[in-house]
């Protein structure tokens, strides 16, 4: 039986190449948690995680003091016993997003190691479900635009063989949200995929009202209409309106995601694989979602997704926002809109590690062994 015998941890900092504002945030900064894990048979598995500019340092320090250590000298084998493990062992900071980043870094290099050890990718070992995925792109639309760099911005996508885009929504009158909107599909035709998200800007009232507006422009979903701890108002808003309801990025426990199911207070489930705590609630929320007959399309986290959604049979998108091209030479293979998942034994992810040496965070790097 194999044992963990070493674990290396750090932070890489990777500020975003474009300005990235939605209805609430700037995106300033990409603080990127790193794990990397080592056997007793010499293997080595690789995960991450990530914050958008703050919370970082908090991650590292649970990380570094307490679920590192947690994890040493544990079968790596048992992936389902070590998340487990790690749950209980922080369970007065469960459930919420600095305890489940950092589990989900380290549940994903469990995984990423498991996968080179059988030599199979993450794909086809978390399932194996299908080959390709259409791919829609979140790298424009956002708020700060204008209506005519919204329009140009979609048609460069559908030229490059996207099949949808996303834009965002949370002006201060939903005329002005339906403005944009009409504008965008008029230049990109019906046959091309609209995403609109709000980011938890409206009221219950309000994100029906707008929905209403929104309707005709025949939208694939609604994205994070609601504070994501208001189950009743997306249950409402569901209820009062056509599109489908998506919720996911703001939700840190496969029970929320039961809860919201149980309630049918969403037709979209958009788990994040680091959100979440890992892949292996990734994929509990997934088949949750299976069962209940809706789709899963997820957040962000585009390099590590593709072998996810790949692996499940309810997945409809994969979301374009490249991450790790600075620190990683493997790049999202897209043909005809579809994504394609590496064969490569692992999580996909073929990483750059003098890269990553001249991102790494000050201070941030330790070992435990």
């Amino acid at each position: 039986m194999a044992k963990i015998v070493r674990l290396e941890v750090r932070q890489v900092d990777l500020v975003p190449p474009v300005v990235r504002t939605d209805a609430i945030q700037s995106f300033v900064k990409q603080e990127t948690p790193l794990v990397r894990i080592w056997d007793s048979d010499g293997a080595v598995g690789t995960g991450y995680a990530y914050t958008i500019g703050t919370g970082g340092s908090s991650v590292m320090a649970m990380l570094r003091d307490h679920l590192g250590p947690f994890v040493v000298g544990k079968d790596p084998a048992k992936i389902e016993a070590i998340w487990n493990g790690m749950l209980f062992h922080s369970h007065a900071t469960t459930v919420g997003a600095i305890t489940a980043l950092a589990m989900a870094a380290i549940d994903t290099a469990l995984w990423d190691l498991k996968c080179r050890k059988a030599g199979l990718p993450l794909h086809v070992a978390a399932g194996g479900a299908k080959d390709a995925i259409p791919v829609y792109t979140t790298e424009g639309g956002w708020l700060h635009h204008s209506p005519d760099l919204l329009a140009a911005e979609s048609v460069k996508a559908k030229a490059e063989g996207f099949k949808g885009a996303k834009i965002k929504v949370g002006k201060p009158t939903g005329r002005e949200d339906r403005a944009r909107l009409d504008i965008v599909r008029a230049a990109v035709g019906d046959d091309f995929a609209l995403m609109v998200d709000a980011n938890q800007r409206f009221t219950a009232a309000e994100a029906l009202r707008r929905a209403r507006l929104f309707e005709p422009v025949d939208l694939e979903w609604f994205e994070e209409p609601l504070p994501a701890d208001d189950i009743d108002g997306h249950a409402r808003l569901q209820a009062g309106t056509s599109l489908p309801v998506a919720v996911g990025e703001s939700l840190y426990s496969p029970a929320h995601f039961a809860e919201y199911l149980k309630r049918n207070a969403c037709g979209i489930v958009q788990v994040d694989v680091a959100r979440i705590g890992g892949i292996t609630p990734w994929l509990k929320v997934a088949h949750l979602a299976e069962c209940a007959n809706v789709a899963v399309a997820p957040h962000f986290l585009m390099e590590l997704h593709l072998g996810l959604v790949c692996a499940v049979p309810n997945s409809i998108w994969l979301e374009y926002i490249p991450q790790l091209d600075r620190i990683a030479t493997s790049r999202v293979r897209i043909e005809g809109g579809l994504a394609t998942p590496s064969s490569a034994p692992g999580l996909g992810i073929d990483w750059d590690w003098a890269a990553i040496e001249g991102h790494t965070a000050l201070g941030s790097l330790a070992v435990l062994a």
